[in-house]
């Protein structure tokens, strides 16, 4: 794994993964997620919900949001909502073996905190198989189904704050080195 990642931390590579990554998310955000909205009456979906939902919320969603909606969310925003993941993962582990190698930290134990994206990425995955679960047995929603899709959105939603906290603290630790090596030496 550290070998894989250490061969991939090229900025340019990482560069275009970010790119890549961050315009399938402003996909979902001003095309796909809204989409799904128009048929939710202003509640949020479930992938929007950081801090998690209730069984009662799920059904209540499931049912506003009409045989329409559900079919958006199933056909629309959950296709590609299967590709994200892979790309956060992807990207943001990379990001922080990045500045873990520009640090000269990529040989120290904090090197498995590029694990943490990953592990939010496979939340995700997980996630999305609750809902669509949740989506196909509507309205018999499995109450072991929404409450496992509830545990995974916010276990993803953990994992990947943990991820962007560490990276600006990463980024943060950069640019202050970067700071301080560039400013000359007072001497008498």
């Amino acid at each position: 794994m550290r070998t894989f990642i250490k061969k991939h931390i090229q900025g340019k590579k990482v560069l275009i993964i970010f790119l890549i990554t961050n315009i399938v998310y402003l996909f979902m955000l001003l095309v796909t997620i809204p989409l799904v909205m128009t048929y939710s009456n202003g509640m949020d979906l479930f992938d929007m919900m950081p801090a998690g939902y209730s069984e009662e919320y799920a059904q209540t969603l499931l049912s506003t949001l009409g045989t329409e909606g559900r079919n958006s969310y199933l056909y629309t925003q959950l296709p590609v909502d299967m590709i994200y993941p892979f790309l956060f993962a992807l990207t943001y582990s990379l990001l922080l073996a990045y500045f873990l190698g520009k640090l000269k930290w990529i040989e120290k134990p904090v090197f498995y905190s590029t694990l943490l994206p990953i592990a939010a990425g496979m939340f995700d995955y997980l996630e999305n198989a609750g809902i669509v679960i949740m989506l196909n047995q509507y309205p018999d929603i499995n109450s072991i189904a929404a409450r496992f899709a509830n545990a995974c959105t916010i276990i993803k939603s953990a994992l990947s704050t943990i991820s962007f906290t560490l990276l600006l603290i990463l980024l943060l630790i950069f640019l202050i080195q970067k700071i301080k090596s560039r400013k000359p030496e007072m001497g008498i």
